[in-house]
C-alpha cells in the first residue's frame, strides 16, 4: 500500500493545488502501476489544472522511472521514494533510490528490447517544454526528476 504525505510550503499563499507529496514503495514490479495510479489520483484529488497530454506524459515518466529503480536498484535499495511537487505553472515528479549508480540516457539500439527508459523520459520532457535531471542524494543514492509545464508548450 502507498501512503502519501504532504510536505509544507513556505512563502506567499499557495494556490489550492500547490504542494509537495512524497510516498515510498517497495522496489518490486507491483509498485510500478501503484505509483502511476497514486500520482494520477493525487493530481485529480488536488484539482491540478493539468492538460490531459501532460498527465499522460507524467504517468509514462513515473512508470519508466519506477521500473528502472525496480530493475536496476532494488538489490541495494529495497525501497524507493516517489515525490510529486506542484507549483503554479508546473508539476515535477521524481523517483529516488539508494543505489549510487547514476544512469545516462542510452543511445537507441534497435536490436535491443530494453534500455530506452531514460531516453523516453528525456524525450517526453523535451517535447513538453520541461526539464529533467539525474542528481546524487546526500545519502549516496540518486534522484531522477522531470518537471513539465501544466499547460503543454510543444517544441516545433
Amino acid at each position: 500500500m502507498v501512503t502519501i504525505e504532504r510536505e509544507g510550503r513556505e512563502g506567499d499563499d499557495p494556490l489550492p493545488y500547490e504542494g509537495v507529496w512524497r510516498f515510498t514503495a517497495p522496489a518490486v514490479d507491483a509498485s510500478v502501476p501503484q505509483a502511476r495510479h497514486a500520482v494520477r489520483d493525487l493530481l485529480v484529488r488536488q484539482g491540478v489544472p493539468v492538460a490531459d497530454d501532460v498527465v499522460q506524459g507524467l504517468l509514462l515518466i513515473v512508470s519508466e522511472l519506477v521500473t528502472n529503480a525496480v530493475r536496476h536498484a532494488a538489490l541495494l535499495s529495497p525501497v524507493l521514494a516517489v515525490e510529486v511537487a506542484v507549483g503554479a505553472e508546473w508539476v515535477r515528479v521524481s523517483v529516488e533510490d539508494n543505489h549510487p549508480y547514476r544512469p545516462t540516457a542510452l543511445e537507441t539500439d534497435h536490436g535491443r528490447t530494453g534500455g530506452r527508459g531514460l531516453l523516453l523520459v528525456r524525450e517526453i520532457t523535451r517535447e513538453a517544454g520541461g526539464a529533467c535531471e539525474v542528481e546524487h542524494t546526500a545519502s549516496g543514492g540518486k534522484v531522477i526528476w522531470a518537471a513539465l509545464p501544466l499547460k503543454p508548450t510543444r517544441l516545433p
